[in-house]
């Protein structure tokens, strides 16, 4: 696996793997891998020639007063499950590379980066285009590979691409939970043994909602109500928002007849965790 640490070994290492017509996938993160990533990484090896992966905790997707010093860190051990899982590149720059002095530049996909967690965590969408934007101009792949528990994530990264025309394709992999139905996330590790617990309500939401959907049930309203009665059965975890949104606009829809994004954020303890589930039409 070669390790790349600045953008112009970055840009050699992948032409050098697109020689010859081999397609490149490319998996970003911002490392502490879980699971949920390999399973990126192991998509991107089925549909691909070769695979790179990214490795850069995004300071411009973190606001004031959240978690960028502690958001763990975890290099070494990240490498090491790259490497086993046939990755060809590790890109992997300080934030002086990606953000040289001076930089003023940013991409914002309006009218969906408000939405979802954009409304809670203003600027977060923003700092995720550009750092997107900029690795995808800098790795230039063929296919780049998200999670679904990142949705509003993904509905923007496709916006962007096809705005900005991109030459790209994005492909958005299953959750992937533990045992309990909790979404692995990076940031589980700050749950302490009772958190942990408690922060199945996210998913117990989900599936009380989706059980409803396949009884018949229609109306958001309603779906909406029986989630929340879920989150009533813990009530020491935070509801940031439980919303029915168009899987495109992300606006809230009223009825599920054409399908749905179900999307919940929450705060167990100091954490702030997110889950959905997707209703089809």
């Amino acid at each position: 696996m070669k390790i790349c640490h600045t953008i112009a070994e970055m840009r050699a290492a992948s032409r050098a793997a697109r020689q010859d017509g081999r397609r490149l996938g490319f998996v970003p993160t911002m490392g502490a891998l879980h699971a949920g990533h390999i399973s990126l990484v192991r998509a991107a090896r089925q549909q691909c020639d070769a695979v790179a992966v990214s490795i850069f905790v995004n300071p411009t997707q973190f606001g004031p007063k959240e978690d960028f010093s502690k958001y763990p860190r975890t290099f070494q051990r990240d490498r090491e499950l790259l490497e086993a899982e046939g990755v060809a590149i590790l890109f992997a720059p300080p934030t002086e590379e990606m953000y040289p002095p001076g930089a003023t530049t940013f991409v914002t996909v309006e009218g969906l980066s408000e939405k979802l967690c954009g409304r809670s965590r203003p600027g977060h969408f923003r700092g995720v285009a550009t750092v997107v934007a900029k690795l995808f101009n800098i790795v230039e792949p063929d296919l780049a590979f998200f999670g679904q528990k990142d949705s509003a994530q993904a509905v923007i990264i496709r916006r962007m691409v096809r705005d900005l025309a991109f030459d790209v394709e994005i492909v958005v992999c299953p959750i992937v939970r533990e045992p309990d139905g909790l979404a692995l996330s990076s940031r589980n590790a700050y749950l302490d043994p009772r958190q942990r617990k408690q922060a199945t309500v996210l998913h117990r939401s989900l599936m009380r909602v989706e059980a409803l959907a396949d009884r018949g049930e229609r109306d958001s309203a309603r779906l909406v109500a029986a989630a929340l009665d879920v989150f009533k059965e813990e009530p020491e975890v935070r509801l940031d928002y439980f919303e029915i949104v168009d899987r495109e606009t992300l606006d809230p829809v009223a009825d599920i007849s054409q399908g749905a994004l179900v999307a919940v954020a929450a705060f167990v303890g100091a954490t702030r965790l997110i889950d959905n589930v997707v209703l089809p039409g």
